[in-house]
């Protein structure tokens, strides 16, 4: 079971360097194997928003969640403690922290172009990396 990171989803959406490898990614894992923040999920709608890629968005949305069956996890205000020890132990930023925290609550492999996660016990998988047999 995987957290796809928000870098990962948006180097796909806007067909970056990686997309390839991304799309091979979710062509070849099943929808119910993937997850998402909440805090990703807007973090995407504001880059595409800003962007003016609302089509892609609502293309992404469609695919992900209503034709797919990418589940939509979520943190409560009272992990916010868990978070803020997170961003101290490993210098994590908060998003960082919290897509980290997420993980670790729902047992998640995080899958991200981040290296920062390399410096945390969960570490992190690339989108290839999760393929590799």
């Amino acid at each position: 079971m995987y957290l796809v990171d928000t870098n990962v989803w948006l180097e796909r959406l806007l067909d970056q360097e990686r997309a390839e490898d991304i799309r091979r990614f979710l062509d070849e894992t099943p929808s119910e194997r993937l997850f998402i923040t909440d805090f990703a999920f807007h973090s995407i709608g504001v880059v595409m928003s800003k962007l003016n890629r609302m089509e892609a968005l609502l293309r992404f949305v469609q695919d992900a969640f209503m034709d797919g069956a990418v589940a939509l996890v979520h943190l409560k205000p009272e992990d916010t403690q868990r978070i803020a020890s997170v961003i101290k132990q490993f210098n994590l930023d908060f998003d960082d922290a919290y897509q980290y925290v997420a993980a670790e609550k729902h047992d998640l492999t995080i899958v991200s172009f981040d290296s920062d996660f390399e410096r945390t016990e969960r570490g992190r998988k690339t989108p290839a990396e999760v393929l590799k047999p």
